[in-house]
């Protein structure tokens, strides 16, 4: 797929014949419940289990399938549903967007290589409306030298915004990338500064017309 899920029956369509599973709320004991939310910079796709969040991605995001697969491989079966976790990280974006909230407190579960989750428990240090370089992000879990390493750790965080990945940028200041889009990471990074702290601040033409890398 090209352009990712532009629309929630887009999204919820593509499940059965990505996974073969039809929509429809779970029941399986073990799995992986997903579903939609809109946010002011583009739809996202979660994903939840009973004991945490483990998948917030852009909807329109290239890498999306292959992280529902990675999931998949990872956690278990992956289907549409509803589950409190995904009602309260919801709200919790919701309040983020808004500039009411700095912190996350929903649980999350990020399983990965040892050394992928100690970078992304680094991501979960960085304070709100700061920025980090990815040289000294490499130098946080031990690796020094190792900012390409880093970067791609960074990269395949599944979980956006809540682990802030956008908040590691070049050595010089610019942002680098970002599996969102760059347009993304910058309303990100101005929302957390101050610059952006209402929705309609957010412009129209970059949540209709952003696409991802």
């Amino acid at each position: 797929m090209t352009h990712g899920f532009e629309s929630h029956s887009g999204f919820r369509d593509a499940f059965g014949k990505l996974l073969g599973h039809p929509p429809g709320q779970s029941e399986t004991a073990d799995c992986v419940t997903v579903g939609w939310m809109e946010s002011p910079i583009g739809p996202l796709v979660a994903g939840v289990t009973d004991e945490g969040v483990c998948l917030l991605e852009f909807s329109d995001r290239r890498m999306l399938e292959a992280q529902l697969e990675g999931v998949r491989q990872r956690m278990g079966p992956v289907l549409p549903g509803t589950h409190p976790l995904l009602e309260r990280l919801r709200a919790e974006l919701a309040e983020y967007f808004v500039g009411r909230r700095r912190e996350f407190t929903v649980p999350l579960v990020y399983p990965g290589t040892p050394f992928q989750v100690k970078v992304w428990n680094a991501l979960r240090s960085i304070p709100y409306g700061e920025t980090i370089s990815y040289e000294k992000l490499a130098w946080a879990v031990g690796a020094p030298g190792g900012q390409r390493a880093v970067g791609h750790a960074n990269g395949q965080n599944r979980i956006a915004i809540v682990i802030p990945c956008h908040r590691v940028v070049n050595k010089n200041g610019k942002l680098g990338g970002y599996g969102g889009g760059l347009w993304r990471k910058q309303l990100l990074l101005d929302l957390e500064r101050g610059e952006q702290t209402a929705l309609s601040l957010f412009p129209a033409e970059a949540r209709s017309n952003g696409r991802a890398r």
